[in-house]
């Protein structure tokens, strides 16, 4: 029975219905629509669209670029971020500064950050390739090569996203107990073995929430590639959001790019679950 206290949430759920629920349940109708820039309205053509999404090669191929995208870049993230925070968590001098220093890149906003990487990777006005010539290195490609885009998208999430994994990995090691550090120094541990029989072990839950966040976050990466590259040259960046971006809102494919976003959010939920339950497994020990 409903206690006057419940009408206190009332507020915040009708705000959650009206922010999550209805649009969800509106996209699941209009995926089921013909709703294109011809025709607006929501008629029913049953499940065409999502036939249409199986046989569309351009969306599975953005989506294996968006998995190998998102490896590399969270990988690079995570041994950056810990190789920082380690850096920092013992007393060394000017540690604040550093902290700080380290958390730049973070606080800008992406789209005017790719917009500067994207002038400093300019082939011919750009810095970078100045830079590489002064040192005996042709100029690169950046922008205008598959894998120079590539490697240039990779660049810059890296250095956007890195502070954010140093300041979770920073956290984690501040609320690490010493007892266990106190005992491997009693049996006469190096460094090296501290840190991969005591600090690993201890950071592997950490370890494990931070790589979840930063996959989801790399699976909705849209902004980098809109302004760095367009996703291209020609569709060697693109990734599924961009490429719903395209179909919706370029090509005005509501009805499409609906079922082409509800396929990729069931593929992104079904592939963080089992990559959480792997690491959960290899990491923690534990059966998740």
């Amino acid at each position: 029975m409903l206690k006057p206290k419940h009408f206190f949430l009332l507020p915040a759920l009708l705000t959650l219905v009206a922010i999550i629920f209805f649009p969800l349940i509106f996209t699941v109708r209009v995926s089921f629509s013909s709703w294109d820039v011809y025709q607006a309205g929501l008629d029913f053509i049953g499940r065409k669209n999502y036939m249409r999404v199986f046989d569309d090669v351009r969306f599975w191929e953005s989506l294996l670029r968006l998995s190998a995208l998102s490896f590399i870049t969270v990988t690079l993230q995570y041994v950056l971020g810990f190789a920082l925070a380690l850096a920092v968590w013992k007393e060394v001098k000017g540690q604040r500064i550093f902290r700080v220093l380290f958390l730049i890149p973070m606080m800008t906003t992406p789209v005017v950050m790719s917009v500067i990487w994207r002038t400093m990777l300019h082939e011919s006005l750009g810095p970078t390739n100045d830079i590489l010539s002064m040192i005996g290195i042709a100029p690169v490609p950046w922008l205008s090569s598959a894998a120079g885009a590539f490697i240039s998208v990779v660049m810059v999430e890296v250095w956007q996203w890195t502070p954010f994994m140093f300041l979770l990995m920073l956290a984690g090691l501040v609320s690490l107990p010493k007892e266990p550090y106190l005992a491997a120094a009693i049996d006469g541990a190096g460094p090296w073995r501290t840190f991969w029989q005591v600090t690993f072990p201890l950071m592997a839950p950490i370890s494990i929430g931070a790589v979840i966040i930063r996959l989801i976050e790399a699976s909705k990466i849209m902004d980098t590639v809109y302004v760095l590259t367009s996703g291209g040259p020609g569709t060697a960046t693109e990734t599924p959001s961009y490429y719903i971006y395209i179909r919706g809102l370029r090509d005005f494919q509501v009805g499409y790019s609906a079922a082409l976003s509800l396929t990729y959010l069931v593929l992104m939920i079904i592939s963080l679950t089992i990559i959480a339950k792997l690491l959960m497994r290899f990491l923690v020990g534990k059966e998740a």
